[in-house]
């Protein structure tokens, strides 16, 4: 387990934070399954569909970076409690770049198998990090108040 722990934060130490397209190649199964990752439940089944999945965001925020806040091992599975921040400077998430910062959590669960990750399940605020950017209108709801 301890293996497997240092595997998935050494894929999102190289893969996210330094932007070490390569460690892609080396870290994920040829028949990757990672759900998701993107809009409307896109599924990622090879390591070139997960590389444009890389490049949109990369290129949308050039300083993308995640902080593992948590991280829980069980046999063949790893599950890391995420942070997620970065400036929004290019077009890659398919509209014009906002100049605004985002920050956002999330949890991805990943099972591994022979020193490779097979299967990514990934939750993160999608819905957060675009009324972060302005695209989105951001709506507060207070639960507190009784009506």
């Amino acid at each position: 387990m301890a293996d497997n722990k240092a595997l998935v934060h050494r894929w999102f130490e190289e893969v996210w934070n330094q932007g070490r397209e390569q460690t892609i190649d080396e870290l994920l199964a040829t028949d990757i399954a990672a759900f998701g990752l993107g809009e409307h439940d896109a599924e990622v089944h090879n390591p070139a569909q997960f590389k444009t999945f890389f490049h949109n965001l990369k290129n949308a925020f050039p300083d993308f970076h995640i902080t593992i806040e948590d991280t829980l091992a069980e046999k063949d599975k790893v599950v890391v409690r995420i942070l997620i921040e970065g400036t929004h400077k290019g077009n890659g998430l398919g509209f014009a770049a906002t100049g605004r910062r985002i920050r956002v959590s999330g949890i991805c669960m990943i099972q591994i198998a022979a020193g490779k990750l097979i299967v990514g399940w990934n939750s993160w605020d999608q819905l957060g990090m675009l009324q972060q950017l302005g695209v989105i209108p951001s709506q507060k709801l207070d639960v507190l108040e009784a009506h």
